[in-house]
């Protein structure tokens, strides 16, 4: 178009302006950023909280002596929520003790400890408050404080080494594992445990190429009611963190308070302490133990076992003639077991150590076993 000299140009539009044009373009980005809100928001619905099992033990249902570590990774799981582990040995039994339940994820959201082994393990990550059961017939489902559940088999694996070893013409069972000893885990070493020219059963406690090692023997088989007989040499020399505990224990009874009675020699890490007790477990009933003070030399220790009675007691020398002289004796008539699978075990190991009562090798001489109907 011309413009004729002097012709204003305001009335000449330069473009072409619609209505609907803005209204195209709100509705684009309208468009558009409920699409970013959708897909925030389905994520935010998908991402829900589980667990997985990365770490998995060996599948060995032998029972609540031998020990292993499990572990694994939470993801979308709160910073106070945490993990309780389950372990399947006929029904499932809650891991590592009943007096601990929870195991603490990390800062990474890892987590990891140790469990007795089973033929299926689970792992429950549950919210604050969760009251779990020690053992259950069948694991829960998510809710009610359980947030996720993972369940796996256990890793196979080459059959544990059983280690034998003659002992006062007896068979016994030397353990190699790592087991619970006072709540807190114990790892033994058959290199620990030998028998002398004479006879006699050598224990020892020490640390190899910076690991610490226990040693522990049970009899194969069971006894029952009789009386036990346990020549001990001197263990006046043991640190205060050392323990010696000579006992019957049901390793396979399905009961949270053991089946056990017990000949103790400890200090249990307070350096003034008295060194010895007898106990019928539970050991936190008052009633349920007798400490006294042992003295150095070689000892008798006596458990006189028949229904509803356990008479327990100390002689000076290597006899349990009467009239020996007696240090201590006790009768428990509450709380004593009857005979089922119970077996006998002596078991040297180190109880709650603390930079006040440093570890120390520890060595324990038995010179004779004897057992009277």
């Amino acid at each position: 178009m011309v413009l004729r000299k002097g012709a204003s140009r305001r009335n000449t539009p330069t473009s072409v302006h619609s209505p609907f044009s803005s209204n195209a373009l709100l509705i684009g980005l309208f468009a558009i950023m409920s699409g970013l809100l959708y897909g925030c928001h389905s994520k935010s619905l998908s991402a829900k909280p589980s667990i997985q099992i990365t770490e998995v033990p060996s599948a060995d249902p032998g029972g609540p002596v031998q020990m292993g570590f499990i572990g694994g990774r939470a993801t979308h799981a709160k910073p106070n929520e945490s993990i309780v582990i389950y372990a399947h040995s006929g029904i499932w039994w809650i891991q590592p003790f009943t007096t601990e339940s929870f195991t603490k994820l990390q800062p990474d959201a890892t987590w990891r400890n140790a469990t007795h082994l089973g033929a299926d393990y689970a792992a429950l990550l549950v919210e604050p408050g969760y009251h779990p059961s020690s053992k259950l017939a069948t694991l829960p489902n998510v809710g009610n404080g359980v947030v996720a559940i993972a369940v796996t088999p256990g890793k196979p694996g080459k059959p544990l080494p059983s280690g034998k070893i003659q002992f006062s013409g007896y068979e016994w069972n030397v353990d190699h594992t790592a087991v619970d000893r006072g709540g807190q885990l114990q790892q033994y070493d058959p290199a620990n445990v030998w028998t002398d020219d004479k006879g006699f059963l050598h224990l020892q406690a020490q640390e190899r190429n910076g690991v610490w090692s226990c040693a522990e023997v049970s009899l194969t088989r069971s006894l029952g009611y009789g009386t036990y007989i346990f020549v001990v040499r001197d263990t006046g020399q043991l640190g205060p963190s050392a323990a010696l505990s000579l006992y019957t224990r049901d390793n396979f009874s399905t009961v949270d308070t053991p089946n056990e009675l017990d000949i103790q020699l400890s200090r249990w890490g307070v350096p003034a302490s008295k060194n010895a007790q007898y106990i019928v477990q539970p050991f936190y009933v008052p009633e349920n133990v007798w400490r006294f003070s042992a003295p150095a030399g070689v000892l008798t220790h006596i458990l006189h076992w028949e229904p509803g009675r356990a008479l327990f007691s100390t002689v000076v020398g290597a006899t349990s003639n009467s009239r020996a002289p007696k240090i201590a004796e006790h009768i428990f008539t509450a709380n004593v077991p009857t005979p089922a699978k119970e077996t006998t075990h002596i078991d040297l190991y180190n109880y709650r150590r603390t930079k006040d009562t440093p570890l120390k090798k520890e060595e324990v001489v038995i010179e004779r076993f004897e057992f009277f109907p």
